[in-house]
C-alpha cells in the first residue's frame, strides 16, 4: 500500500450499500465537506436532457472545448448525483480542457438495470445531436466514468455499437467494474480492501441487477464479441476487487483489435484517487485529463 494513501484508511467513511439512504447521506456529507473546484475558467450549466423519464445533467464547457466526454460518476450504481460529482466532474473538464456532461442517472435499487443505461444512453444521443449548440466537435465525444460510471461507459458503448447509434470516439475507463460473477482471483480474495471489498461488491450487483439475469449491456465482461468498439484507456487500482476484471476486459479489447492504454496503479486502492494530497493520486489524476485531452485532439 502506498503510505500516503495508507494514512487515510482510518478516516475513511463505512458505507453500507444495503442501506441506500444512509450510504447516500454520508457520501454527500463527505462530497460537500471536500474543497471547492476552480471553476473560473468554464461554464457551467444544468439542463435536462429530454428522455422517458427526464435525466439531469450538468454541462461543464471550458474555453475553447472543442470534444467532449458523457461523464458518469461512480458509487456502486446506489449513491452519487450531479452534485457529489461536481468536484470530479469539474477537475477532468479542467485537466482535459473537454466539455463534461455529467449524468444524474437514476440508482438502484428502486431503479434497478437497465434505468441507469437507458439515462446514459439518451445523454449520449443528446449531446451528439446538441454538439453545435453545445459548441463541440460531433466526431469527438467520448465516454467515461468511474467504477459503476465505467462500468456505464462500456455499457454504453456496446449499446451504441450494436444499435449503429452516435459515434464514440474514445472510452474512459477508470476501475471499472463489468463483471456481476465475481470470479477473477481479485474479486474472490479482496475482502478485506479498504473503502471497496468483496461484501460491497456483491451488494452493488445485487442492488444493480434486482431480480434480473446479467446480461453483457448490466455486465459488459459478459459480451462475446468486443470488436468494432471504441479506443479505450483502462485504469485499475492493485487493492480493488474490480482490478482483474478490468485488466481481462482491456486484453480481451487487445484481442478483438480495438486500441487500448492500459494503467495498473500499484499501491492503490478502489477511490483513493479522491485523496488528492497524495502523490500517486495527483498523478492518476493527471493522467486521465493528458489521456482524454490526446485523445479528443484535433
Amino acid at each position: 500500500m502506498d503510505p500516503e494513501l495508507e494514512a487515510f484508511i482510518p478516516f475513511l467513511p463505512q458505507l453500507d450499500l444495503d442501506d441506500p439512504v444512509a450510504s447516500r447521506k454520508t457520501f454527500a456529507e463527505r462530497a460537500a465537506a471536500a474543497p471547492a473546484p476552480d471553476t473560473s475558467d468554464m461554464e457551467i450549466e444544468d439542463r435536462t436532457v429530454s428522455a422517458d423519464p427526464d435525466v439531469p445533467v450538468r454541462v461543464y464547457r471550458p474555453h475553447q472545448a472543442q470534444g467532449a466526454i458523457v461523464w458518469l460518476h461512480g458509487g456502486g450504481g446506489v449513491f452519487g448525483d450531479l452534485d457529489t460529482e461536481h468536484p470530479w466532474a469539474a477537475r477532468i473538464a479542467d485537466l482535459s480542457g473537454a466539455a463534461v456532461i455529467s449524468v444524474g442517472y437514476r440508482l438502484a435499487p428502486e431503479h434497478p438495470f437497465p434505468a441507469a443505461l437507458d439515462d446514459a444512453y439518451a445523454v449520449l444521443a443528446w449531446t451528439a445531436e446538441h454538439a453545435g449548440e453545445l459548441g463541440i466537435d460531433p466526431a469527438r465525444i467520448a465516454v467515461g466514468g468511474h467504477s459503476a460510471g465505467a462500468n456505464l461507459a462500456a455499457a454504453v458503448s456496446l449499446r451504441a455499437r450494436d444499435r449503429q447509434g452516435p459515434a464514440i470516439h474514445f472510452q474512459l475507463l477508470n476501475q471499472p467494474g463489468l463483471d456481476d460473477r465475481q470470479e477473477t482471483w481479485s474479486a474472490r480474495n479482496f475482502t478485506d480492501t479498504p473503502w471497496f471489498d468483496r461484501d460491497k461488491l456483491s451488494a452493488a450487483w445485487r442492488a444493480y441487477l434486482g431480480s434480473q439475469p446479467a446480461t453483457p449491456y448490466a455486465a459488459p465482461a459478459r459480451a462475446a464479441d468486443l470488436s468494432g468498439l471504441p479506443p479505450a484507456y483502462i485504469a485499475t487500482a492493485e487493492f480493488c476487487p474490480n482490478r482483474d476484471e478490468g485488466i481481462e476486459y482491456a486484453l480481451r479489447l487487445m484481442r478483438a483489435g480495438v486500441s487500448v492504454e492500459l494503467h495498473q496503479w500499484a499501491g492503490t486502492f478502489h477511490g483513493s484517487q479522491a485523496l488528492l494530497s497524495a502523490e500517486v493520486s495527483q498523478r492518476q489524476n493527471a493522467e486521465l485529463g493528458a489521456t482524454l485531452r490526446r485523445a479528443l485532439a484535433g
